[in-house]
């Protein structure tokens, strides 16, 4: 059990403070009656108590004991709560690492196995995008027929829509772990593909299941969280996911090995299977789910449907064809090789967890829409600029467009899940799904075209920018505020607040 003792030269004033229950990440309260003894009276931990001893000549130690539950990536929050113990914040304010309103261990619980489910889904969702230049060159097709390849992954928006709308019924839990071993499944085949045909149609079947992955662990994660930590939690999520993209960037330099060695990136899904299958025997299902909840026609709510749906196909224009051409336009246009491709990534990337951190903390106390808003069209303009600049100013605009842009994933993803009641967030955010891939069928499609007649890809980006500028003037004047607000208020069709569920056991 981790452990932190201080010890404090204080007076009558500092010791009486000193002896105040912390109010912040842990609310406490006195334990039997011994004001030198507090514990947890709310908080995310599976024990917390904190003791204060007045020493033998005038200092006081204090000495606080705690465990977080497991599987909540124990070491992190470790390093994060010792510090904040020896620098605790303002009363009644967190820290800067957690989430704007303290949550619950069932919550941190949950998070926590989500998150370690995001790190899979993160690889699956990024092989075809690092691949595909390496695939083209082993079977030798021009950027219109890898724009076309990349197109009809989209068509897996099919099987998402099938698999959240599964979730409505049989639940969340068991179609999440479904989605994500056909994931792996078809990844292993699509290493073992002969020709190109086979590679596109294994990676339909996995886009559509990451597609549902996804979807999935957003609704749990809204379901399970507290109001003003949901935007928070996506955002980990989101950070543990580009995680699981990061670790194809460390693979993806064995692809140049061989012309057919960015294949061995298909295999190693496999040495997941273990980590799919024990965090989903863990995984409590939603306690909104098992809740009763009345059924809801999706007429009802055509209207948030319309509004998300077409908001999602606008970004997708953008953001599939620039996630998917980028390796090419460094390869083709900048002479990267694929360790320097990976390198460029990485370095670019990384920074943009600051991006993600910082948008889900804002987004439950600023709001929504105006963090939405703002990353987005800033971020998309500078994004689009790294493709019509070199040298260090390209690696620049890489690096400070990700951060901004990043700042949208947390604020904009939640809506998903928070304008739909509990019946139909499945099929709902399916759909949405599907139109974000469409969004993506025809970037990728008019990028590859353009690129072709152009014979370069800056005006290509440049035009492709439009899109997810009107999406970000839509999110301004359209959306709904969801913040801090509870789900059952956003969605009156779900009567009551659910019961709160027992921890989990720790097997």
């Amino acid at each position: 059990m981790p452990r932190v003792s201080l010890v404090h030269t204080l007076d009558a004033e500092g010791l009486a403070a000193l002896l105040e229950p912390r109010d912040d990440v842990v609310l406490e309260q006195v334990a039997d009656g011994d004001r030198y003894h507090l514990v947890q009276a709310d908080g995310p931990f599976e024990h917390y108590e904190r003791r204060i001893e007045v020493l033998d000549g005038g200092g006081v130690r204090e000495t606080v004991d705690f465990t977080f539950p497991p599987w909540t990536w124990r070491p992190l929050l470790n390093l994060a709560m010792r510090h904040t113990l020896r620098h605790p914040p303002k009363p009644g304010t967190m820290p800067w690492w957690a989430a704007s309103q303290r949550m619950d261990p069932r919550s941190a619980q949950v998070l926590g196995l989500c998150a370690t489910l995001a790190v899979v889904a993160g690889y699956v969702g990024t092989l075809l995008s690092q691949t595909m230049t390496f695939a083209a060159d082993e079977f030798d097709i021009s950027k219109t027929a890898q724009g076309n390849v990349l197109a009809a992954a989209r068509i897996g928006g099919v099987l998402a829509i099938s698999l959240t709308a599964a979730a409505d019924r049989l639940g969340r839990r068991r179609m999440l772990r479904a989605s994500l071993l056909t994931c792996i499944a078809a990844n292993v085949l699509g290493a073992v593909t002969p020709n190109l045909f086979g590679l596109a149609v294994s990676q339909i079947v996995n886009r559509g299941a990451w597609a549902a992955a996804a979807i999935l662990l957003g609704i749990m994660i809204a379901e399970e969280m507290p109001a003003g930590a949901r935007a928070y939690a996506v955002s980990l999520v989101a950070m543990t996911g580009a995680l699981g993209a990061g670790i194809a960037l460390w693979v993806l330099p064995v692809a140049d090995y061989g012309l057919r060695a960015w294949r061995i990136l298909y295999i190693v899904p496999l040495a997941m299977l273990p980590l799919v299958i024990g965090s989903c025997r863990r995984l409590p299902e939603s306690k909104r789910y098992v809740t009763a909840h009345r059924s809801v026609p999706l007429g009802e709510h055509r209207g948030r449907l319309l509004l998300l749906a077409s908001t999602a196909f606008l970004l997708n224009v953008f953001v599939a064809p620039t996630t998917q051409f980028r390796p090419e336009f460094l390869r083709d246009d900048r002479g990267f090789s694929a360790g320097g491709l990976a390198l460029f990534t990485v370095i670019t990337s990384t920074p943009a967890g600051i991006g993600i951190l910082a948008g889900g903390r804002l987004a439950d106390t600023m709001g929504r829409r105006v963090v939405g808003s703002i990353s987005i069209a800033l971020g998309v303009a500078v994004l689009a600029l790294q493709f019509a600049i070199g040298g260090v100013a390209m690696w620049a605009a890489a690096t400070l467009g990700g951060i901004i842009f990043a700042a949208h994933v947390p604020s904009i993803t939640v809506y998903g899940p928070e304008l739909f009641p509990t019946s139909l967030r499945g099929r709902a955010n399916g759909i949405i799904s599907l139109t974000a891939m469409a969004g993506g069928v025809v970037g990728l499609s008019a990028a590859g075209v353009m690129t072709d007649a152009f014979g370069t890809f800056a005006p290509t980006f440049a035009i492709l920018a439009v899109a997810p500028m009107i999406m970000a003037l839509l999110i301004a004047t359209r959306f709904p505020e969801t913040a801090r607000r509870e789900l059952e208020d956003i969605n009156p069709e779900d009567q009551g607040v659910p019961t709160p569920l027992p921890l989990l056991d720790s097997g």
